[in-house]
């Protein structure tokens, strides 16, 4: 177990790792608790409070209606995040699965599996994202699939890179030569091993998919209204930028400091996954 010290120099060295993670954290608590962080209705309003700058009483202001605009983020986070990390999950473990068959069997397979690929990287994933929310339909677990789906490329080549590197390992060899069956080396030597950068890609992706879920919401294709979603909320509040900014400006700002947030995380976990 570290010491003190050890704990005094890891926060020194990564202070900005430690601030992304409270970060999440807090957007965390938001999701599974809201009551805890504000006791506020996110759906109710009131008429004579609407369009209040933020104060003391009301931290992000007050819409069109008069609700609280720090509620309704808050009890936007559920969705949002819920959405996120289902299209995460998607992305994670089918591209895992494609990167892991395609380096492990090699030939045809991986050459065509890595062509397909390559084109859907070629693809904005954002647009990609749309062309299949477009087909799906409306829905924040519409979104969340189509947000997925556009993710499994870019996992699929980092696992497979990882695979075609693991697999020539002195112990894949020597556990192949001790009459080990493939598939058992695959799960246990090669996946085991070859997992901590898809890890790491994994919150980077966290990231990309806040924001790909909240441009799908701003567009219209995620819950419907009044329920709140972050994007839902800077797109209620842009026909009130120029006397309201707050309406959009703060839950713009959360999604920033979420996506931030996740890709240095993302980023540092890349790197001490290097050392």
């Amino acid at each position: 177990m570290p010491g003190p010290a050890a704990v005094l120099k890891f926060l020194r060295e990564n202070v900005f790792a430690v601030l992304a993670g409270l970060v999440l954290l807090l957007v965390l608590g938001w999701a599974v608790a809201p009551t805890l962080f504000t006791a506020r209705d996110p759906l109710v309003g009131v008429p004579a409070q609407k369009l209040r700058g933020p104060s003391a009483e009301h931290w992000f202001g007050t819409d069109n209606l008069g609700r609280d605009v720090y509620t309704r983020v808050v009890h936007a986070a559920e969705l949002s995040l819920t959405a996120t990390v289902f299209a995460v999950l998607i992305g994670l473990v089918c591209g895992t699965l494609i990167g892991l068959v395609a380096g492990a069997v090699g030939g045809v397979v991986d050459s065509v599996t890595m062509r397909v690929v390559d084109v859907l990287l070629s693809i904005p994933e954002l647009l990609t994202s749309l062309a299949l929310v477009t087909v799906l339909g409306f829905g924040t677990r519409n979104v969340a699939i189509a947000v997925g789906v556009a993710l499994v490329a870019r996992f699929a080549r980092v696992m497979r890179t990882e695979v075609l590197r693991v697999r020539r390992a002195q112990y894949v060899e020597a556990a192949l030569a001790s009459g080990v069956r493939w598939p058992a080396v695959l799960v246990r030597h090669v996946l085991r091993n070859a997992y901590a950068p898809v890890a790491a890609l994994a919150a980077v992706e966290f990231g990309v998919a806040v924001l790909a879920v909240s441009s799908l919401s701003f567009l219209g294709y995620g819950a419907t209204p009044p329920t709140p979603e972050w994007g839902s909320l800077i797109s209620e509040g842009r026909n009130y930028l120029a006397t309201s900014w707050w309406m959009t400006t703060l839950p713009g700002l959360v999604i920033v400091a979420v996506v931030l947030s996740a890709q240095h995380l993302g980023r540092t976990l890349a790197r001490d996954g290097d050392r």
